[in-house]
C-alpha cells in the first residue's frame, strides 16, 4: 500500500530538508489564518510554544481534511523575545529594525511539528533552540541583508542561520535543523514508527 506523504507548507527550506532526507512527498501550503489563531491562542494564556504547536497541528488537520489517507507533515516556527512574538518582516526595512531589536539580545526560536492522517492527530513535537546575538554594527548589518537578499524575509527572525546572517550571532544553543524550522530528527523518528513505508 503507497501512503501519500504531504508536506502542509510552502517554506522552501523544508523542503529542501525533506528532500535532502530522500522523503518522496508533494507540497500543499495549508490555507489557515494564522494571526487569528495565533491571537485566540494568546488570549487563553498560551506562549510561543503553543502557538507553534497549535498552527503545525492546524496546518497538517487542514490539508489533511481534503487528502484522505495521506499523511501530512505540518510546521510552524515561532521567535519569542521574552514575553513578545516577532514575525516575518515584510521588506527589507523590515528586517533591518528587526535585527535592531534583537541585537546584543537572547531569543528563543520554537519549531513545531505534526503528523496527521485524515482527521487524527498521529504525533507531534516541539523543540525550543536558544540564540544570542552580539552588538554588530549597522554597517555589518546591512552586509548581511545584501548578501542575504529576499531570502530573510522568509525566515521569522529576519535571518538565515544556513547564510552569511551567522555573522551575527554569538552564540547559538539547540536542535540546527529546528532552528532551521523543522525537528527534522524527531520527524524521522515519528515517520519510522507511524509510517516507515514513507521512508522506502
Amino acid at each position: 500500500m503507497i501512503i501519500m506523504l504531504i508536506l502542509a507548507s510552502q517554506s522552501n527550506t523544508r523542503k529542501a530538508l525533506l528532500e535532502q532526507a530522500g522523503l518522496v512527498f508533494s507540497v500543499t501550503p495549508a490555507a489557515i489564518d494564522e494571526r487569528a489563531l495565533e491571537t485566540a491562542a494568546i488570549e487563553a494564556g498560551g506562549d510561543g510554544r503553543d502557538v507553534a504547536l497549535l498552527l503545525a497541528q492546524k496546518k497538517a488537520a487542514a490539508v489533511a481534511a481534503a487528502n484522505p489517507g495521506a499523511i501530512v507533515i505540518g510546521a510552524d516556527q515561532t521567535l519569542s523575545l521574552g514575553a513578545e512574538l516577532l514575525h516575518k518582516p515584510v521588506d527589507r526595512a523590515a528586517a533591518a529594525q528587526q535585527l535592531d531589536y534583537l541585537r546584543g539580545k537572547t531569543h528563543r526560536l520554537h519549531a513545531a511539528v505534526a503528523l496527521v492522517r485524515d482527521d487524527i492527530l498521529l504525533w507531534s513535537d516541539i523543540q525550543t533552540a536558544e540564540l544570542t546575538m552580539r552588538e554588530f554594527s549597522e554597517a555589518e548589518r546591512d552586509d548581511v541583508l545584501n548578501r542575504e537578499g529576499d531570502a530573510i524575509l522568509d525566515s521569522v527572525g529576519g535571518y538565515r542561520l544556513e547564510g552569511p546572517s551567522i555573522r551575527l550571532f554569538e552564540t547559538v544553543s539547540g536542535d540546527y535543523f529546528s532552528i532551521l524550522g523543522l525537528p527534522l530528527l524527531a520527524l524521522l523518528a515519528a515517520l519510522s514508527t507511524v509510517a516507515p513505508e514513507t521512508l522506502t
